[in-house]
């Protein structure tokens, strides 16, 4: 049974979560509940085939063996009953990398790519810094509750050459429902609109929701984005993939991934990813369920800890999205009294778009007794008067 409520001492391995606190928030000594990354160990299926690597003495380039394919391949059809044995694959060292490779090899500068926002920040960097034009559809905020401004959308995307999706969506935690996503993925096709969907929080559902690759709804318009990086906490790994039927798609972003000589892997990685779901699903239900009780511990407390913030439901992923609007404050002030009197290093949600200000988005992915006394030292903001 793997041990979720060991707390494992991070500092000083390089770790940007922590060793990079001082350098963002001017202080260490701060619970770090921002970045994206899990404060849990691995499981033990990928440190041992992670262990059995490392005992061959050589590590030169790679190979991308068929069991690579195979436990990606079936893992989807397992959880997601989707059937990629007809897709091409293709490797990354991240998502992101995917993405920026993407938008320069299947769009033109001066091109418009359409984001939902809030959500997270380097798709519009991606965007802006390649010499695209962003366009926002902003999500509509019910008190907490996301949903997609319809006539928006198809306005914008008859407009674009590509959508980017973020299914679950990072940082707001919806899962996007099969009418939502086909919607979507009509509307779309109607407007010749390429989709790269990033579902790198795909196995991070909770009971109640299931995540539907919008790849099943359109596969012939669409990329997906695939990676361990989160469910299975592989992000210092480098390992992603770029799942797509449509091969003209997937060869023209290739071309380049190639020219870029971004498609080898690295030894770890590989290894590391083809254990994570060729071998490790049993942890993941543990996983899980450590998580989805921290989520329902975060949706009891902060209400009576602090009855003016709103929490946005946690369909999906390890993040809770939390509004601070209610209390008037400047975000600068705002980071200053969770930094300075609560000691927690939360992420500022301007930095997931204008749509973001006055919000705080904080990493649940961490232990009980981390999370508790993250809670505990809520109590210390008070009214928000920073005085």
């Amino acid at each position: 049974m793997p041990s979720f409520d060991q707390v494992i001492e991070r500092r000083g391995t390089a770790c940007f979560k922590y060793d990079a606190l001082k350098l963002f928030y001017g202080r260490d000594d701060l619970l770090a509940l921002w970045v994206a990354d899990m404060d849990f160990a691995v499981s033990p299926q990928i440190q041992q085939a992670l262990a059995n690597r490392m005992q061959h003495p050589v590590y030169g380039y790679n190979f991308k063996a068929p069991a690579f394919q195979e436990a990606l391949g079936n893992w989807l059809f397992k959880r997601h009953g989707w059937d990629t044995s007809a897709h091409a694959l293709t490797a990354f060292p991240s998502l992101m990398t995917a993405l920026a490779i993407s938008i320069l090899s299947l769009t033109q500068k001066k091109d418009k790519i359409l984001i939902q926002t809030p959500v997270y920040p380097p798709f519009s960097m991606s965007v802006l810094e390649h010499q695209r034009e962003l366009l926002c559809n902003s999500l509509i905020n019910d008190n907490g509750v996301y949903s997609i401004d319809w006539p928006d959308f198809e306005a914008k995307a008859a407009q674009c050459t590509m959508f980017i999706l973020c299914n679950p969506h990072n940082p707001v935690g919806r899962v996007f429902t099969r009418e939502e996503l086909q919607r979507m993925a009509d509307i779309c096709k109607k407007h010749k609109v390429i989709i790269f969907s990033d579902e790198i929080h795909s196995d991070l559902i909770y009971p109640g929701q299931k995540h539907i690759p919008i790849a099943s709804l359109a596969e012939d318009i669409c990329l997906t984005g695939i990676s361990p990086a989160k469910s299975f906490n592989l992000a210092g790994m480098g390992t992603a993939v770029l799942i797509c039927k449509n091969r003209d798609l997937l060869d023209t972003v290739q071309k380049l991934n190639q020219a870029l000589h971004t498609y080898m892997g690295n030894s770890f990685g590989l290894v590391a990813f083809t254990a994570a779901y060729g071998e490790s699903e049993a942890w993941l239900e543990e996983l899980l369920g450590y998580l989805h009780a921290n989520a329902q511990l975060i949706k009891n407390e902060i209400p009576r800890i602090l009855p003016r913030v709103t929490i946005s439901p946690i369909e999906g992923t390890y993040l809770a999205w939390l509004d601070f609007r209610a209390y008037g404050l400047s975000e600068l002030d705002l980071m200053n009294i969770l930094k300075d009197r609560c000691h927690l290093a939360l992420n500022a949600g301007s930095s997931f778009g204008k749509e973001g200000e006055g919000f705080m988005r904080l990493n649940f992915g961490c232990s009980r007794v981390i999370l508790e006394e993250a809670l505990q030292n809520l109590k210390l903001f008070g009214d928000g008067n920073n005085a």
